[in-house]
Formats: structure tokens, C-alpha cells, sequence
């Protein structure tokens, strides 16, 4: 009897780890890679630039650069690439100046940075202040003869671009001087001229492109939409040749911008895909503009289509109805994360604290905060600030004291909403000693905003002298919240006397002109009974055009905002609602009789 032969079918370990070692740029589980990490120690692989390049990259995806720094320190003679592997994952970690270290210490030990090396530290320079570092490596390139390879070039076009006006003109000398250009180059130095706001050199660079991809389109695109410019948008979005989801996205974020809602809403149903983007921008906008009813139903047909939520759907949701007062649809998002078991980031807690406390419901807000497990100053800032706007200024006060005692630093928000607190709580002598701690004990020079709340605390106070000697002190131009403040609490306390000390410094200010400082000045005129002087504002109010504008008040009733102005006549059922308040008056009127005759 013959037994059939069958091919082994087993295969080597160490051929099994070497291809695990190949895959490992695509593995983004912390636990596998650890795994694969200890079978090369095992094999005392460890060692190897090869091997360690690779994990080097795969702890960078995730997030774990104190591994990838003990992969990198036993290597035991990296090269080039090794260090260029390190240089590339600070800088995607957001460490850029770990990864200039790295380029000293490769150049202490005799490597010669290559032209890999420095296009990726041109991605750690973003932002005015690393204008000269890019300055220095484009000195290093042209040094080098890098220049030749346009990835090179592409990239400093890149990082100048990114420094905004201080770079963009470095950006154009480096794009006129390149021998040889592809599409990333055209649209490296057309989306930095978009960015400084140079459209019109931005549209005719993008006219003389030989040839151009979606990424040119949607650049010059944005660009119309971020300047409000939506008919040469629009002009532009009916040439396009092809249009992604950015494309459509863009038109949408555009008119939901600019109020037109209606167009945002028929490009919107007209997308042939949608991600979560356009849902986004479109529910963030109805809920913005105060549209509450089509928020709430366009948010169902999200739920309803299977797109899950993340970080920046949420928090955009959130922001927005915080905006609008909008608490039914915040509530909607709230119970979406709960039923979901979303994993509420620190960012995502933060937005529902804001969001609850400016739609009023403080419990809930106070109820998300102490249920964090992890806050960051954001946190405490937006807890603090809410609790003093609604009145708690004692309750935010303890809050601060608790915040410096579980080690965090405040910043300037933080004492936004401190003396805010003591302005609501009349703690006067405590708001001047927290004022003058911010630059004594942190560093914090006073703003405009803080100088307010100052003003504000000691008007409100009946310390009017000291209100306006700050003022007079202040490093700062004061502006028309400051003086309008100092006359409110001069209206306050019927300082006509003082009013005209600061109607004497608004002569020589712009300020003057601003409808709410003449409005009260004419109110404080009035109360002393100066009505040649009331008189006077009143014609220079209307022979300059000035009109204080309405105030307005907003209410949200069965999922949909109403808002009233004075005299208000446009909401549909206002001759009902006028008839219910002049009946609630002469209700008010036959009780005061009632008690009066009791």
C-alpha cells in the first residue's frame, strides 16, 4: 500500500518575522506591533538599520515616539535613512525641535544631510516665526545643489507659503527660478497666494498653468469662497472638468457662509457622494443660523444613511448650536454620542460644557465637566467663563482656586473669566490683586478684554476715578467696548461730571462715532436734565446716520428659534403674540389695583 506524498506546509519563522517586519508601515495596532516588536529582540535583530528603520515609522503612526527613540538608540551604526526615518516621525508627531536635534547629532557624527533630510524639516517650519529657519535650510539646499530636485524646491515653496506674507515673496522667487516645474509646484505657490489673500496673482498664475488637476481647481476655488466672492466661485464650479467631494464641500461651506441657505441646500441634495463633511457643514449651518427644524431633520437623515460621528462633525455641531442657543439639537448630539458610546475626546467634552452652559442648562455643563476623567485649561477656562456670565461668580472663583491647585497654568482666557466672576460677584479688591497677579506671577500682559472687565468691576463698583485712570494707563488704544463700559457705569451712578471727562477723550477718538457711547451719553444727559445737551447728541446721531441697533432676544420653542425685536411686527403670529402681551399687562395692572385697594 503506497502512502501519497504531500509538500511540507510549514514555513520558517524567520521568513514569517521578516515579512511581518516588511509589513510593518501598514500595522497601526499598538499590541501586534509590540508583539513583532519583542520576536526581533528575540531573533536579536535589533540591531539592524533595515529593521529598525521599520519600526522606527510604524511606532511613529502610533503616536509612540519614546519607542521609536529606544528603537532608534540600539541600532548600532545607523545610516542616513535611519536618521532621516527619526527627523520624518518627530516631525509628524508634531515635535519639530526633536527633529533638528536629530539633524545636529547626525551631523556631529560625520552624515551629510541628503535630499530626503531636509524636505522633511520643512514640514515642521509653519508659521511667521520660522521664516528664517526656512531661510537657513533653502542657504543649506542651494549649498548642497539639492535645488535640482524638485521635490526640493516644491517643498521651501511649501514652507515659505506657510509663513504667510513674510514668506510668500521667497516662494514666488523660488517658483520664477525653478528650471523645471510640475503640477505641485503650481499649486504649492498658487494655494500660498491664495492664503495671503493674493487672489487676483493666484487666478492668473492658475490661467497659465499648462496643466492642472482637481487640486488646482479646488485651491482657486477656496479661494473665492474664504473672500466671499461666491458668483466667480460658482462661475468657476460650473467650469471645472471633474469635481471631487472637496469641490461640492466647498460650495456648500461657501453660501452656508455667506446666508444662502437655499443654494447651500440644492448643491447639497445635488452631490452624487457625500461624506461626513457636507453633512457637517450643512447641519452646523441651519443649526447657526438658527434653522432649527431643518437641522434636527437633516441630522436624523446622517443618522439614518449610517455615517458615524467623529471629533470634528461633533464639535462643529456643538459650536454651532452654542452659537444659536440652539439646546434641542445639542441635546440630539449628546444622546447620538451616548447611544453610540462614542469616545468623547477632552476637545468633544469641552464643546458640550460650551455648549450646555450658553444654551443656559449650567447643571449639565457642570455635570459633563466633573465627570472628565482628563481636562486640559480649555476645560476650566470654559466652565469658569460660563459660571460667571450666568451670575456664580463665587462658584467660578473656587473653580480657578481648585484649577491652580490640580497644577494647571492659566492663561489669559482663564483670567477673562476670573475677573468677569469678581465683576459679578462685587469682589472688587480680589479682582485687583488677581489684574495685577497675571504678568507679576505668569507672565500675562494685560489685554483690551481684561482692561474691560476691569473697567467694568470698578464702575460697576462706584470707583469711577480709578475706572478712567486704568483707562488713561492702559499700554493699549482703548476701544469703544472700554469708554462704552466707563459711560454705562457713569450712567450708572449719574456722573454727568465724569461723563464729559470722557466724552472730552472720545473728541479725539474714533470711537466716537459708535451709536452705543452716544446713546448712553444722551441717557446720562437725560438723567441730570440737560436736554439742550440730549438734544445736540440726538441731531448729531441723526445728521451722521447713526442708529443704535436693536437688541434682540431669542427663544427656542418646539425645535425652532424665534426672534423679537423692539416693535418687532415679522413673525408670523405677532399680531397674537402683541394682543397676548397687552393682556398680560392689563392682568398685571387689575392685580396692582387689587393689592393697592387691600
Amino acid at each position: 500500500m503506497s502512502v501519497p506524498i504531500r509538500n511540507p506546509t510549514w514555513v520558517s519563522r524567520r521568513r514569517l518575522l521578516e515579512q511581518k517586519i516588511s509589513d510593518l508601515h501598514r500595522c497601526s495596532s499598538l499590541v501586534q506591533l509590540k508583539q513583532v516588536h519583542a520576536q526581533v529582540f528575540k531573533a536579536n535583530l535589533h540591531r539592524e538599520s533595515f529593521v529598525g528603520q521599520k519600526l522606527i515609522a510604524a511606532f511613529s503612526l502610533c503616536r509612540q515616539m519614546t519607542l521609536a527613540v529606544n528603537v532608534f538608540n540600539q541600532i548600532q551604526d545607523p545610516d542616513v535613512l535611519v536618521y532621516n526615518t527619526l527627523i520624518r516621525a518627530h516631525v509628524q508627531n508634531s515635535e519639530p525641535l526633536l527633529a533638528f536635534s536629530v539633524l545636529f547629532q547626525m551631523q556631529d557624527r560625520g552624515f551629510c544631510a541628503d535630499n530626503f533630510t531636509y524636505p522633511f524639516l520643512l514640514k515642521a517650519c509653519s508659521g511667521k516665526a520660522w521664516v528664517r529657519v526656512v531661510e537657513m535650510i533653502h542657504a543649506q539646499v542651494e549649498k548642497m545643489g539639492f535645488s535640482l530636485d524638485i521635490f526640493v524646491p516644491n517643498s521651501l515653496i511649501d514652507s515659505y507659503s506657510k509663513c504667510g506674507l513674510g514668506g510668500i515673496g521667497a516662494a514666488r522667487k523660488v517658483f520664477e527660478v525653478m528650471k523645471k516645474r510640475d503640477t505641485v509646484s503650481w499649486n504649492s505657490i498658487i494655494g500660498g497666494l491664495v492664503k495671503v489673500g493674493e487672489l487676483v496673482e493666484a487666478r492668473k498664475l492658475f490661467d497659465e498653468m499648462p496643466e492642472r488637476d482637481t487640486v488646482s481647481w479646488n485651491t482657486i476655488l477656496d479661494g473665492y469662497v474664504k473672500a466671499g466672492e461666491m458668483n466667480a466661485a460658482f462661475e468657476l464650479f460650473e467650469k471645472m472638468p471633474a469635481r471631487n467631494v472637496v469641490s461640492w464641500s466647498t460650495m456648500v461651506l461657501g453660501y452656508s457662509k455667506a446666508g444662502d441657505m437655499d443654494m447651500a441646500r440644492m448643491l447639497f441634495d445635488t452631490m452624487p457622494i457625500k461624506n461626513l463633511v457636507p453633512w457637517t457643514i450643512m447641519i452646523s449651518g441651519y443649526a447657526e443660523k438658527g434653522f432649527a427644524k431643518d437641522a434636527i431633520n437633516l441630522y436624523k437623515q446622517m443618522e439614518e444613511a449610517g455615517l458615524k460621528l467623529d471629533d470634528g462633525t461633533v464639535i462643529s455641531i456643538l459650536s454651532a448650536c452654542a452659537v444659536s442657543g440652539l439646546l434641542g439639537l445639542g441635546e440630539r448630539v449628546h444622546a447620538s454620542i451616548e447611544r453610540t458610546r462614542f469616545k468623547c475626546s477632552i476637545q468633544v467634552s469641552n464643546a458640550l460644557i460650551d455648549m450646555y452652559a450658553k444654551c443656559g442648562n449650567l447643571d449639565k455643563a457642570l455635570g459633563i465637566f466633573h465627570g472628565m476623567a482628563r481636562r486640559d485649561v480649555v476645560s476650566w477656562n470654559a466652565i469658569i467663563q460660563r459660571l460667571a456670565m450666568h451670575g456664580y461668580g463665587e462658584k467660578a472663583l473656587q473653580l480657578f482656586s481648585r484649577m491652580k491647585g490640580e497644577g494647571f497654568v492659566p492663561d489669559k482666557v482663564t483670567f477673562v473669566g476670573v475677573l468677569c466672576a469678581c465683576t459679578h460677584a462685587g469682589f472688587i479688591d480680589e479682582g485687583l490683586r488677581y489684574f495685577h497677579a497675571m504678568e507679576r506671577d505668569y507672565g500675562i500682559p494685560p489685554e483690551v478684554e481684561h482692561y474691560g472687565c476691569m473697567v467694568d468691576l470698578l464702575g460697576r463698583g462706584g470707583r469711577l476715578k480709578e475706572a478712567l485712570q486704568l483707562v488713561h494707563s492702559m499700554p493699549l488704544e482703548p476701544n469703544a467696548i472700554i469708554w462704552g463700559t466707563l459711560l454705562g457705569a457713569c450712567q450708572m451712578h449719574n456722573a454727568t461730571g465724569l461723563a464729559e471727562e470722557v466724552l472730552d477723550c472720545l473728541v479725539k477718538s474714533p470711537e466716537l462715532s459708535d451709536s452705543g457711547n452716544l446713546a448712553t451719553l444722551s441717557n446720562i444727559y437725560a438723567a441730570a436734565g440737560d436736554w439742550g445737551n440730549v438734544a445736540n447728541i440726538r441731531l448729531r446721531m441723526k445728521s451722521t446716520s447713526i442708529q443704535k441697533p436693536s437688541g434682540a432676544s431669542s427663544i427656542e420653542v418646539d425645535d425652532e428659534i424665534h426672534e423679537f425685536k423692539v416693535f418687532d411686527r415679522s413673525h408670523p403670529k405677532s399680531e397674537r403674540i402683541y394682543k397676548t402681551i397687552d393682556g398680560l399687562g392689563q392682568h398685571a395692572q387689575h392685580i396692582n389695583k387689587l393689592t393697592a385697594s387691600s
